[in-house]
C-alpha cells in the first residue's frame, strides 16, 4: 500500500517513519472515525499541514480496509487525465514524437521508434517498452521512473474530437500507491497544458 517514495517523503516531511506513524495512529485513532475526523485529529494532535494530515489519513484508512479514489481491483492504482485541444490529431501526434514532445512524457531520448517491443531509456531515468503501437491514435507501454520499485502501465491516446479538435489522454495503471497517483496526476496535467500550448497556439 505504501511505496518507497511515500515512505521517504513522509519521513522527510514529518520526521517519523511510516511504521512509527502506524503505531501512533493505532493508539490514537478510533477505526470508526470518518476520514475527515482522522485528518482533523492528525493535524491538531501533531501540528501537521492539511496536506500531510490528508495523506496519513488516506494511507491509514487503507490499513483499515477503506478503498481510496483511484484504486481498482484489476488495474491497481490508476490515473486518467485528458484534454481537448484545438489542433488536428496529425499535428499533435507529430509533436508528441518530436524531441520537444518526447521530453513531456518520457524525457530526453537519443532515438524513438514506433515499433512494438522498442525499449526506451531517457536521460532523466525513465525506462519502458512499447507494447501496442497504433500510429496517430494510441501507444501502450510499460513506464517506470528511476525511484520506483515496479513499472506502471501507460497508455497515450490522440483521438479526433471534431471541428479540427483532438482529445489527448494519458491513462496510467499499476502505480505504486495513491501518493504516486497524485504526483502523476499533476505531472500529466502539466504535460497536457504544455502540449496544448505547443500545438493549439502554433502559428
Amino acid at each position: 500500500m505504501a511505496g518507497s517514495v511515500f515512505r521517504q517523503a513522509v519521513r522527510e516531511a514529518t520526521g517519523a517513519s511510516w511504521e512509527e506513524w502506524i503505531a501512533r495512529l493505532e493508539r490514537e485513532i478510533d477505526p470508526l472515525w470518518s476520514h475527515e475526523q482522522m485528518k482533523r485529529h492528525i493535524c491538531e494532535a501533531w501540528g501537521l499541514s492539511e496536506e500531510w494530515g490528508e495523506w496519513l489519513a488516506v494511507f491509514y484508512g487503507q490499513l483499515l480496509g477503506r478503498t481510496p479514489v483511484g484504486v481498482t481491483k484489476d488495474a491497481g492504482v490508476q490515473i486518467g487525465v485528458r484534454r481537448t485541444i484545438a489542433a488536428e490529431p496529425e499535428r499533435i501526434w507529430s509533436f508528441l514524437l518530436s524531441a520537444e514532445g518526447l521530453k513531456l512524457w518520457i524525457g530526453s531520448v537519443p532515438a524513438f521508434r514506433l515499433e512494438k517491443g522498442f525499449a526506451f531509456a531517457s536521460a532523466e531515468g525513465v525506462t519502458g517498452q512499447l507494447t501496442v503501437v497504433q500510429p496517430l491514435r494510441k501507444l501502450r507501454m510499460t513506464w517506470k521512473r528511476p525511484e520506483w520499485e515496479q513499472p506502471s502501465r501507460l497508455q497515450l491516446y490522440v483521438l479526433p474530437a471534431g471541428g479540427g479538435k483532438s482529445t489527448v489522454a494519458f491513462h496510467q495503471e499499476m502505480l505504486e500507491d495513491v501518493y504516486i497517483r497524485e504526483w502523476m496526476r499533476r505531472h500529466w496535467e502539466d504535460a497536457l497544458l504544455r502540449i496544448r500550448r505547443a500545438t493549439e497556439d502554433a502559428p
